[in-house]
């Protein structure tokens, strides 16, 4: 079995839909059906087409994807089926390296993931009340 990590291209986009919808389901419990169907279409038409995205893939099956802009690590998700094998820590650790980031914003109610956050280093440096987009799911800042 061969990991390889590469920039995901137009084509790769519904199976990063998957990879999202499989990973948003399983650990954003608190998003509302509105907003995960306005986030659903919003991201392929706003916001892949404007990131490098990077895709974890074994034996050529994409198992997840990252993107980072001006230092913060905007997206890491991992199929569900496939977390808790590394393949997250692998695919931050290679953005880390390829990009220099420094910082990430984690949904608060997202527990698992502020806890792997802090086992990569990171420490919780602030809180926001909404998200990016204005909606009302508060963010924890965190540092490197």
């Amino acid at each position: 079995m061969s990991q390889h990590i590469r920039l995901a291209n137009a084509e790769d986009y519904p199976r990063i839909m998957e990879i999202w919808e499989s990973a948003v389901k399983a650990t954003h419990d608190f998003l509302a059906e509105e907003d995960f169907n306005d986030f659903k279409e919003a991201i392929p038409r706003d916001y892949l087409p404007n990131l490098d995205v990077y895709l974890i893939t074994e034996d050529n099956d994409p198992k997840g994807f990252a993107s980072v802009a001006e230092g913060n690590l905007e997206m890491l998700f991992i199929h569900n089926d496939t977390r808790g094998k590394g393949y997250g820590k692998t695919l931050y650790h290679f953005m880390k390296e390829k990009t220099g980031l420094t910082k990430v914003d984690v949904n608060e109610q997202n527990l698992q993931a502020i806890g792997f956050y802090e086992k990569m280093g990171f420490k919780k440096i602030g809180r926001s009340e909404k998200d990016g987009s204005g909606k009302d799911y508060p963010l924890i800042h965190m540092s490197l």
